[in-house]
Protein backbone atom coordinates (compact mmCIF):
# COMPACT_ATOMS: atom_id res chain seq x y z
CA UNK A 1 0.00 0.00 0.00
CA UNK A 2 1.24 3.30 -0.92
CA UNK A 3 2.68 5.66 1.62
CA UNK A 4 -0.57 8.42 0.81
CA UNK A 5 -2.99 5.27 0.88
CA UNK A 6 -1.68 4.39 4.41
CA UNK A 7 -1.65 7.72 5.40
CA UNK A 8 -5.38 8.22 4.46
CA UNK A 9 -6.60 5.18 5.74
CA UNK A 10 -5.06 5.91 9.61
CA UNK A 11 -6.47 9.50 8.96
CA UNK A 12 -10.34 8.04 8.65
CA UNK A 13 -9.56 5.29 11.07
CA UNK A 14 -8.89 7.74 13.86
CA UNK A 15 -12.00 10.36 12.78
CA UNK A 16 -14.37 7.43 12.92
CA UNK A 17 -12.54 6.58 16.03
CA UNK A 18 -13.40 10.23 17.55
CA UNK A 19 -17.23 9.99 16.19
CA UNK A 20 -17.19 6.91 17.90
CA UNK A 21 -16.19 8.97 20.87
CA UNK A 22 -18.21 11.65 20.92
CA UNK A 23 -21.49 9.50 19.97
CA UNK A 24 -20.45 7.24 23.12
CA UNK A 25 -20.09 10.27 25.18
CA UNK A 26 -23.25 12.51 24.17
CA UNK A 27 -26.16 10.31 22.54
CA UNK A 28 -27.62 8.18 22.00
CA UNK A 29 -30.71 10.16 20.70
CA UNK A 30 -33.42 10.39 23.06
CA UNK A 31 -36.96 11.45 22.62
CA UNK A 32 -39.59 11.89 24.82
CA UNK A 33 -43.32 11.84 25.31
CA UNK A 34 -45.65 13.39 28.35
CA UNK A 35 -49.44 12.54 28.83
CA UNK A 36 -51.49 12.22 31.64
CA UNK A 37 -50.52 9.13 32.48
CA UNK A 38 -47.04 8.10 31.72
CA UNK A 39 -43.59 9.31 30.00
CA UNK A 40 -42.73 7.31 26.89
CA UNK A 41 -38.68 7.17 25.88
CA UNK A 42 -37.87 6.38 22.43
CA UNK A 43 -34.02 5.60 22.22
CA UNK A 44 -31.90 4.91 19.26
CA UNK A 45 -29.80 2.04 19.77
CA UNK A 46 -29.12 -0.08 16.50
CA UNK A 47 -26.62 -2.75 16.28
CA UNK A 48 -27.18 -4.00 20.18
CA UNK A 49 -28.91 -6.84 21.07
CA UNK A 50 -31.38 -7.16 24.21
CA UNK A 51 -29.39 -9.04 26.30
CA UNK A 52 -26.42 -6.53 25.88
CA UNK A 53 -28.90 -4.17 27.39
CA UNK A 54 -29.30 -2.87 30.85
CA UNK A 55 -31.92 -0.12 32.24
CA UNK A 56 -32.09 0.93 36.23
CA UNK A 57 -34.71 3.61 37.26
CA UNK A 58 -33.37 5.04 40.99
CA UNK A 59 -36.37 8.33 41.60
CA UNK A 60 -35.87 10.41 38.47
CA UNK A 61 -32.16 9.33 37.32
CA UNK A 62 -32.74 6.87 34.35
CA UNK A 63 -29.56 4.57 33.92
CA UNK A 64 -29.06 2.87 30.46
CA UNK A 65 -26.12 0.75 30.09
CA UNK A 66 -25.06 -1.45 27.09
CA UNK A 67 -22.18 -2.99 25.53
CA UNK A 68 -21.58 -4.36 22.47
CA UNK A 69 -19.78 -7.93 21.75
CA UNK A 70 -17.08 -7.58 19.46
CA UNK A 71 -16.54 -9.68 16.58
CA UNK A 72 -13.25 -8.98 14.29
CA UNK A 73 -13.54 -10.28 10.99
CA UNK A 74 -10.39 -11.50 9.35
CA UNK A 75 -11.97 -11.26 5.83
CA UNK A 76 -12.23 -7.29 6.16
CA UNK A 77 -10.03 -4.24 7.17
CA UNK A 78 -12.38 -1.97 9.44
CA UNK A 79 -11.82 1.58 7.77
CA UNK A 80 -13.97 3.48 9.54
CA UNK A 81 -16.37 3.03 12.59
CA UNK A 82 -18.69 5.27 13.81
CA UNK A 83 -21.26 2.97 15.68
CA UNK A 84 -20.55 3.03 19.48
CA UNK A 85 -19.87 -0.06 21.35
CA UNK A 86 -20.44 1.32 24.94
CA UNK A 87 -23.18 3.25 25.83
CA UNK A 88 -23.46 4.60 29.45
CA UNK A 89 -26.16 7.17 29.80
CA UNK A 90 -27.84 8.96 32.86
CA UNK A 91 -31.39 10.74 32.62
CA UNK A 92 -33.11 13.18 34.59
CA UNK A 93 -36.66 12.64 34.31
CA UNK A 94 -38.75 15.41 33.72
CA UNK A 95 -41.08 13.41 36.16
CA UNK A 96 -42.08 11.98 39.17
CA UNK A 97 -42.65 8.05 38.19
CA UNK A 98 -44.68 5.95 40.55
CA UNK A 99 -43.09 4.09 42.93
CA UNK A 100 -45.41 1.26 43.41
CA UNK A 101 -46.09 0.99 39.08
CA UNK A 102 -43.75 -1.16 36.77
CA UNK A 103 -42.10 0.19 34.20
CA UNK A 104 -42.00 -1.52 31.06
CA UNK A 105 -39.43 -1.77 28.13
CA UNK A 106 -39.54 -3.10 24.75
CA UNK A 107 -36.10 -3.19 22.67
CA UNK A 108 -37.37 -3.77 18.60
CA UNK A 109 -35.41 -2.90 15.23
CA UNK A 110 -32.81 -0.83 17.39
CA UNK A 111 -34.99 0.97 19.04
CA UNK A 112 -35.81 1.10 22.87
CA UNK A 113 -38.99 2.67 24.05
CA UNK A 114 -39.26 2.66 27.98
CA UNK A 115 -42.83 3.50 29.33
CA UNK A 116 -43.15 5.21 32.79
CA UNK A 117 -46.29 5.29 34.89
CA UNK A 118 -46.04 9.15 36.20
CA UNK A 119 -47.13 10.11 39.84
CA UNK A 120 -50.27 12.44 39.99
CA UNK A 121 -49.49 15.12 42.13
CA UNK A 122 -52.24 17.33 44.05
CA UNK A 123 -55.91 16.68 43.99
CA UNK A 124 -58.98 17.73 42.57
CA UNK A 125 -61.25 19.69 45.01
CA UNK A 126 -65.11 19.56 44.14
CA UNK A 127 -67.03 22.86 45.03
CA UNK A 128 -70.52 22.24 46.82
Amino acid sequence: MGLVKSMAKEMIKEIGNKSREFYEFVLPPVDMHLDEEKLTLIVDMPGFKKKDIKLSLNGKILALQACKEIHEDKKHDMICNQRPNIIDKKMRLPIEPKEEAITSAKYEDGVLTIIIPIQKHGKNINID
